[in-house]
Formats: structure tokens, sequence, C-alpha cells
């Protein structure tokens, strides 16, 4: 009895494999926060990039990025992947400001979110491989925008609520932020609270053993694409209102940093395993890491080589770790 209590006393004290790749990225955060203080103390005089101002700003550029990660990563959990999210985002924004007034908000969420239920019942239905038919979606997605405007920037502007959804403040906190705090909350009562959010982690494990146990694997399989879709397309309508007006491939900067914002946060690529804090973390890092790179005037080429070096190296030390686990 005495051996066989040891392991539970062990593992009461011992981090879970999800928390792991948190507290890495958490010490990545803390990293990145002392190199662009030395840089600004040497440069300017000043800390400047530990300012409230400066990281209250950052949080809200990061907060676009963080809606969409929030709908990847549902996708992610289950195994699959959504690469539908540049033109998904962008068509969500540009026919939200297209058609304007009361209905703009609405329409460009359903744009985004019947983009997620076509890729869900490819997926779910027709069993093509994610990867292959969300980014044909992306494809159908961008030729039709395209012929929608004739090639040319569309002349339609954002509508006053989705400019105060992008750029208004409540006692001082960026309305962005706080829609991707509720967002926020919303997917943690899914995930943690609710046998849907149970049966996305069992697929993602195990897809027929999830559906042999009884679950509607399609129907969650459908669920999560639409809510992907439904993400990408409110992060564009708030790009749109942050930029005043939607244009086309306002979306290709979201995609790769999605994925990556969830994958660093510790979610298992093949899907089964993954905690929503650890999306928030990843995303976080990779804005601060973006504003340091910004403000040390790194030109664009040295930025994708360390931005795609550090990516790479996260994976490597906490994959390791998970591959010894598993």
């Amino acid at each position: 009895m005495a051996t066989g209590s040891l392991p539970s006393a062990q593992s009461s004290w011992s981090l879970s494999p999800e928390d792991k790749p948190i507290l890495i990225a958490g010490g990545f955060i803390l990293v990145i926060l002392a190199i662009g203080t030395a840089y600004t103390l040497a440069t300017q005089g000043t800390a400047s990039f530990l300012s409230p101002v400066y990281l209250l700003q950052q949080l809200q550029v990061g907060a676009f990025l963080g809606i969409v990660a929030a709908g990847m990563m549902l996708v992610i959990l289950l195994g699959h992947i959504d690469l539908s999210v540049p033109w998904t985002l962008a068509a969500g924004a540009m026919l939200g400001t297209a058609v304007g007034g009361p209905y703009a908000i609405p329409v460009g969420l359903g744009v985004g979110m019947a983009v997620g239920l076509v890729n869900g019942l490819g997926v779910a239905y027709l069993r093509v491989p994610s990867m292959i038919f969300t980014l044909g979606v992306n494809a159908v997605m961008r030729g039709f925008m395209v012929m929608l405007t004739g090639g040319f920037a569309p002349q339609s502007i954002a509508t006053p609520l989705m400019s105060f959804l992008a750029t208004g403040h409540v006692l001082g906190i960026p309305m962005p932020l706080i829609v991707w705090a509720v967002l926020s909350v919303l997917i943690v009562l899914l995930l943690q609270r609710t046998s849907l959010g149970r049966y996305i982690y069992a697929i993602g494990n195990r897809e027929r053993a999830a559906y042999l146990s009884g679950i509607n694997t399609r129907w969650v399989i459908i669920f999560a694409f639409v809510m992907s879709g439904g993400c990408s397309a409110l992060a564009g309508v708030l790009l749109a209102g942050y930029s005043t007006n939607a244009y086309q491939g306002m979306g290709d900067a979201y995609l790769l940093p999605s994925i990556a914002a969830v994958v660093i946060g510790g979610t298992h690529i093949l899907g089964g395993r993954g905690r929503y804090l650890g999306t928030v973390v990843g995303t976080i890092l990779i804005v601060l890491l973006t504003s340091v790179l910004s403000v040390m005037q790194m030109p664009e080429a040295g930025r994708q080589i360390i931005y795609g070096s550090v990516i790479i190296l996260m994976l490597l030390v906490y994959g390791r770790q998970r591959g010894a686990t598993g």
C-alpha cells in the first residue's frame, strides 16, 4: 500500500502535460518583456515597453488574433485544422461593411458561420481531409470576393457600432479586449462545463471510439467548424472597425499566427489535449514578440527568422517532454 500511494503523492505535486507548455510560454513572455525593456532603456532612456498604456494597446491588437485562435483551437482539439481563416475573415468584414447599418455585424458573422458550415459538412460527411477541404474553400472565397469587388478595394466603410467595438473603451478597457474576454469565458464554459466540450476532447483522442460510444461525431465536427468560421468573421468585423474599412487580404496575416498561438499554448496538433489558457498565453507571446521586433526596427526577413525560430524552439522544448510522458 505504501508503494502504491507514492505515485499518487508525486502526481499531486507534478505539473500536468497541459501545464508545462503554458509555463514555458509564460517564461518566454518574461524574456521578451525583458529584452524589450532593455532595448527601450538603451535607446530611449525609458522603460516605455512596460508602461500600462503600451501593454494595454498590445492586448487590444492581440484581441483580434485571440478571437481567431479561439475558434481555431476548437478545430485543432478535434484533430483537424481550418485553413480558410484568411478569406473567411476578409469575407465577413467586406460583406458586413457592404451591407452596412444594423445588419452589418449579423451579416458578417453569418457569412463566417456559413463558411464554417460548408467546411464542417465537407469534413464530417464527405470525409475529405480538413487541410485539403478548408484550403479549397479559402480559394473559393477568395475568388468569390474578387468577383464581387471586381478586383478593386471595396468602397464601403465600417459602421459606427463596428468602430466602437474595435476602438471604443469602457472604464478604460478597450472594447476588443472585452469582446475577447467574453468569448474566452464562453469557450472555457463550453470545454469544461458541457457534454459538448467532453465530446470534442473525446473525438480528438479517438474519433472511432467516440462514435462507438454513442457520440454524434459529425455534428460535433460541424459545430467546431461553424464556431471557427464565426470567430474568424468576428475578428474581421472588428478589424474593419479598427481600420474604418474592409480590404482584400486583411486576413492573410492571421492564419499561421492563430495556429501557432494554439500549438505554442500546448494544444496537441493531433487533437484531444489542450487548455484554453494556453491559447491565451500563446496569443500574448506572439503579439509581444511581434511588437519587440517592430520596436527594434528589425527587417522583415529577420522578423520571420526570429519568429519561426521561437516557435520551433518552443515546440521542441515541450514537445520532447510530451513525447516522453506519452
